[in-house]
């Protein structure tokens, strides 16, 4: 029992200690049999005093570190570095600065003395016996020896575990090695730094276990099977596309490090291809006469529906209803496509671009038509007063039902009744996201007597 109030941690540093020194020891000793003359040796090593002196001994054989150069190349000998990730600066990008004061050191070194690291990782209430001698605890020193002075030893031996190595910062032929470009002239050679890459382990372990869990852990299978159930589910579903796993250290992960040991030397990658091209279908309309020959031809959907229709006429359908609807409603796709690729344009481009030069060849009731913005502009009264007067909706129909005749090339010749259906659907569809919608809005707005305007709208909407 405790006598000292402060000290209530100590007497379970102890029994930690004991206890981890006696299962190393019955381990041992199982592998024996009961006649085998090692035992008696075992049983001497495993005295707590004896095992704590070799252990202090072996610590100087590893090394605690954040970042660590055997991943780079398992044969590599250079130094290695233990930062904490709260003393780093604070950088937008995710590095190990993210990690804060909850991160798990590495161990690199000697694989044989990986042991003393996990008497130093023993925790009692959330705090590790590192972390207790490191603050020169009371609680930990009492842990180690009854004797104050062998206790400061010992204790000295085991935090240089986290210490700065002695010999002077080094890289090795295996390690990798860049020149970073530090001020504005590339061909100075004193503007460079010479980078010698490190591996980031602690945040790579960190990493490791948020996947782990959001690839295995319950929570997201129950998310998972909701989403493919199409489920409604609380939680959040995590999902990785394309994630590699990079094996560190082979068959013995241990020879890299204690926490890549852990992980069975798993490694995840997280995918950072580039994104891959793809054209888009918007086109400005320069140099030509009119959108319809090979921006709105061009359109997939166009191409399919026409081919659809002709192979329709083509097949000599019945004249009845039936055929009549088909080819309706292939027609209202075709109309639809049309106001998709304006409402494209309206969205993609400033009011006015139909001004600029390359533009100019565009006929003006495609002009109103696509740019219809530009009548709001203040220099543009003319443009707003032929936008307001609306012969454009009509031409733009038959201009409509000239190239669809065109490209039935014969098979069926749509005639003045179709054009007119054609030109109310430009004016008629009143949802909030039709072209009619949007053109009776502006209309409204137009028609509104602006401040300095001395009725020129006015007079035409009049």
């Amino acid at each position: 029992m405790n006598n000292n109030p402060m000290d209530e941690t100590a007497p379970s540093f102890r029994a930690a200690v004991d206890r981890f020194i006696q299962e190393r020891r019955d381990a041992k000793l199982d592998k024996l049999k009961d006649d085998d003359p090692k035992r008696a040796d075992i049983l001497t090593q495993h005295q707590r005093d004896p095992w704590l002196d070799d252990a202090a001994r072996r610590v100087r054989q590893i090394q605690a570190v954040t970042h660590s150069l055997k991943p780079i190349h398992p044969d590599a000998r250079g130094t290695n570095l233990y930062v904490m990730p709260s003393v780093m600066a604070a950088l937008d990008e995710v590095g190990s600065h993210v990690l804060g004061e909850q991160f798990v050191s590495d161990v690199v070194g000697n694989a044989a003395a990986l042991d003393v690291y996990k008497l130093l990782r023993l925790e009692v209430d959330g705090q590790s016996l590192l972390q207790a001698l490191e603050i020169e605890s009371t609680d930990a020193l009492s842990a180690l020896s009854d004797d104050p002075l062998r206790a400061k030893t010992l204790r000295d031996a085991f935090v240089s575990l986290t210490g700065a190595r002695e010999e002077s910062p080094g890289s090795h032929t295996h390690a990798k090695q860049l020149y970073w470009l530090i001020g504005d002239d590339p061909v100075d050679d004193a503007q460079y730094h010479l980078l010698a890459p490190l591996y980031a382990t602690s945040l790579a372990h960190n990493v490791h276990a948020v996947l782990q869990e959001h690839r295995f852990g319950d929570a997201n299978k129950q998310a998972r099977q909701a989403y493919r159930d199409r489920n409604h589910h609380d939680g959040t579903f995590h999902h990785y596309p394309n994630i590699a796993v990079q094996k560190l250290g082979g068959t013995k992960p241990q020879n890299i490090s204690q926490l890549n040991s852990e992980r069975g030397g798993i490694n995840y990658l997280l995918s950072s291809l580039p994104p891959t091209w793809k054209a888009s279908e918007f086109r400005v309309p320069i140099h030509t006469r009119s959108v319809f020959e090979r921006i709105y031809a061009g359109r997939p959907a166009v191409r399919r529906t026409v081919q659809r229709l002709r192979t329709l006429l083509e097949s000599d359908p019945e004249r009845n209803s039936t055929t009549r609807d088909r080819v309706e409603a292939l027609v209202e796709r075709l109309i639809d496509e049309l106001n998709i690729m304006a409402a494209g344009f309206l969205q993609a481009l400033p009011p006015g671009w139909s001004r600029g030069q390359d533009c100019q060849e565009l006929v003006r009731e495609e002009q109103l038509w696509l740019d219809p913005l530009r009548a709001e502009l203040p220099d543009e009264a003319e443009f707003a007063r032929e936008w307001l007067w609306m012969d454009w909706p009509d031409a733009v129909g038959h201009r409509f039902g000239q190239w669809l005749n065109a490209r039935l090339e014969g098979k069926h010749v749509f005639g003045d009744a179709e054009l007119r259906h054609w030109k109310k659907q430009l004016r008629v569809d009143e949802s909030d996201a039709g072209w009619a919608h949007q053109l009776h809005c502006l209309r409204q707005k137009l028609e509104v007597p602006q401040a300095g305007d001395q009725g020129s709208i006015g007079e035409v909407s009049a």
